[in-house]
């Protein structure tokens, strides 16, 4: 069988990788932005290491079922691609404990958080500690080309191998592994693995930087938008230490990683986690409530990404408020949308609905300024149905004690408010899930992820969506929140953590179900499998009688009181 890659023809030899077929095409490049970096299978990703005509399979006249599944025709994917940045990614991590198990084999390192361009990383510095070793040995790994090949050991022997070594995370978690098998990437006397597809060798991390931060370091990956220069990091303090302080928070819990977590299901103290959960969360909002009634704020601006739980944050926050005697107000941006027959389409012809424009930005900031006054204002309705905005006589006033709560995805984009603005009179609030949960030190589960399953669950719990349906929206979603959420988190007096640590197990009671009847020829099989990978870390826990009415969690699964 011929095969297609990129439709460029090609009569692939025996044991004749996807890479020597790339560069015998002439498709390799020295361009990040061009270089292709993986490939794509009949909808799964596969590394340019992968070989689609192995000997055996010669002797056998079969065809790899990838391959026989796909009629022959493999996708290029470069850096622009999800599955493309997720690749870079983990290659980065490959190389980076390499280095530091190379310097410093001793040092206690873990994979922090991502903000912005750049992946923080916790170490603990030993005397010796320099950063420009730790980027020359960096920069020595990825000149040596080391080709990333993954090889196939038993689950026992890699738990023993990590108990010999003193990497006890990664022991733990994998005791908690249901398959016999295991496979990871070796180099010299290290060995690790990152749950998903690597680029062909290390020698692919051409563009990067790694800059020094109290506490670890940072390695900033290249740019979204131009992967051929280094993309900006920016501080951000206030997210940091909010990530942080969940951190100290699960210590303190005695569940730091999924293998903690998983013993607490097993012995049932679940259910005291999900009360201390539930317990702190309502302590935040009471200090939130405070902290608004103290400056004075007549408006509090909410904002946080896609499943944050923000309407859930408002109907909570509202609530303490209520004890200081407030008459809180809840409003919604989505009521100050453009009329959808208004809003001129992208250069792909697409109307992009997480773009600040499509907001009446004008009429929102005349509105506030005008309550602000003391003056009385009709506001908007949205119909989301016929796609335009209406006009049903709701007047407000606001009165002394009156607080108004505006939750939106743009709560925080300074185009919302009058430039004149008395900077007292409106409190920020971001909200965000900040997941402080690793797999292992290297493995993190990114907030990202927590909020796509809760949006899956969401969506078909609440709106009978499939799981097919949310992941082809969650790419243009994700984008938007990097243009237009992300970047004034840090304008929030308070960054509120939304996530709590005991959710995972109850999501997957939910979603495994939906995400296991998804088969191998669906177009999203590939990310539905990554989603998988994690999950089958995760002991389940059927525990929502114990989750109150009023809690997050509750606006994904259903039962959330707020709704009723």
């Amino acid at each position: 069988m011929n095969l297609i890659i990129d439709k460029h023809s090609v009569t692939p030899q025996s044991g004749q990788s996807l890479l020597d077929m790339v560069r015998q095409l002439g498709l390799a490049t020295d361009r990040l932005s061009t270089n292709p970096l993986a490939a794509r299978i009949a909808g799964e990703v596969f590394t340019l290491n992968y070989i689609p005509l192995r000997e055996k399979d010669v002797a056998n006249t079969k065809t790899r079922s990838a391959v026989a599944a796909s009629g022959g025709e493999v996708k290029l994917i470069r850096y622009q691609d999800t599955a493309g940045k997720a690749a870079y990614t983990r290659t980065a991590q490959f190389v980076i404990f390499l280095a530091l198990n190379r310097l410093w084999p001793e040092a206690r390192a873990r994979m922090h958080c991502t903000v912005n361009y750049g992946i923080f990383f916790e170490l603990e510095k030993p005397e010796d500690y320099s950063i420009q070793r730790l980027r020359q040995e960096i920069a020595d790994i990825i000149a040596a080309d080391i080709p990333l090949i993954r090889t196939r050991t038993t689950t026992r022997e890699a738990i023993a191998y990590f108990d010999a070594n003193q990497k006890s995370d990664k022991a733990r978690v994998l005791r908690w592994r249901k398959a016999e098998h295991f496979d990871w990437y070796c180099y010299e006397n290290f060995r690790d693995y990152y749950y998903g597809e690597m680029l062909p060798s290390t020698g692919y991390l051409s563009v990067w930087q790694v800059l020094d931060a109290p506490g670890g370091f940072v390695f900033v990956l290249p740019d979204d938008h131009d992967p051929d220069r280094v993309g900006l990091y920016k501080d951000s303090p206030q997210f940091l230490h909010v990530y942080t302080e969940g951190q100290r928070w699960g210590e303190l819990m005695e569940c730091e990683d999924v293998a903690d977590l998983n013993e607490l299901v097993k012995s049932g103290k679940i259910r005291e986690l999900i009360r201390v959960n539930e317990a702190l969360h309502e302590k935040r909002y009471s200090q939130i409530a405070d902290m608004v009634c103290q400056r004075g704020a007549k408006a509090v601006m909410l904002a946080g990404p896609s499943s944050s739980g923000k309407t859930t944050s408002a109907n909570r926050l509202a609530t303490q408020l209520r004890v200081h005697g407030k008459k809180p107000i809840l409003m919604s941006l989505d009521d100050y949308y453009i009329d959808r027959d208004k809003i001129a389409p992208g250069p792909d012809g697409k109307v992009d609905l997480e773009h600040i424009n499509t907001i009446d930005t004008d009429l929102f900031s005349q509105h506030l300024q005008a309550l602000l006054r003391g003056e009385e204002v009709e506001l908007p309705s949205f119909n989301f149905k016929t796609g335009s905005r209406e006009w049903k006589g709701h007047k407000l006033r606001l009165t002394e004690q009156t607080v108004i709560i505006v939750e939106g995805i743009h709560g925080l984009n300074p185009m919302l408010l009058p430039k004149d603005l008395d900077d007292k009179l409106v409190f920020r609030l971001y909200v965000s899930p900040l997941l402080p949960l690793d797999l292992d030190h290297h493995n993190r589960i990114p907030s990202s992820y927590l909020r796509l399953l809760r949006r899956i669950v969401r969506d078909f719990e609440g709106r009978g969506s499939s799981v097919q349906r949310t992941l082809s929206m969650w790419e243009s979603v994700q984008r938007g929140e990097k243009r237009w959420i992300f970047p004034f988190q840090e304008n929030a007096d308070v960054i509120f953590n939304s996530s709590t640590l005991y959710e995972l197990p109850v999501l997957k009671k939910h979603i495994f179900p939906l995400l296991t009847a998804v088969e191998p020829d669906d177009e999203y099989y590939d990310e539905v499998r990554g989603i998988v990978k994690v999950l089958n870390y995760i002991e389940e826990a059927d525990v929502d009688d114990e989750i109150p009415p009023t809690s997050l969690v509750r606006e994904f699964i259903g039962g959330n009181t707020f709704y009723r």
